[in-house]
């Protein structure tokens, strides 16, 4: 029913940047908070930075002043500017949003994650 399909990862020196992109696709209602979440080899996954759909935004400390959370809900679609990278933000990065989708049955709210893109920091 809903898609989050994630792009923008890869290989970067340190100091560099990179931005990741996330749209959602679908029977899609309306969207709430959208997120962007980051798990390292033998490490849980956590919390990068949250957005709400007013624009409020969050991060985890790590990040303060490098990184950007912003969205476009016109497009479904959330972003993360990544600066200043170091080697420690090397992970696989996951785009999460909170969704009402429209099924034949009436309305229903999930939370739907994408297929996660990974983000290298080396020289």
């Amino acid at each position: 029913q809903v898609q989050l399909v994630e792009s923008g990862g890869g290989l970067v020196q340190p100091g560099g940047s990179l931005r990741l992109s996330c749209r959602a696709s679908g029977s899609i209602f309306s969207i709430y908070d959208m997120g962007w979440y980051c798990q390292a080899p033998g490490k849980q996954r956590e919390v990068v930075a949250t957005i709400t759909n007013g624009g409020s935004t969050n991060y985890t400390d790590s990040v303060k002043g490098r990184f950007t959370i912003s969205r476009d809900n016109a497009k479904n679609t959330v972003y993360l500017q990544m600066n200043s990278l170091k080697p420690e933000d090397t992970a696989v990065y996951y785009c999460n949003a909170d969704i009402k989708v429209s099924t034949a049955w009436g309305r229903r709210r999930s939370d739907y994650w994408g297929q996660g893109t990974q983000v290298t920091v080396s020289s």
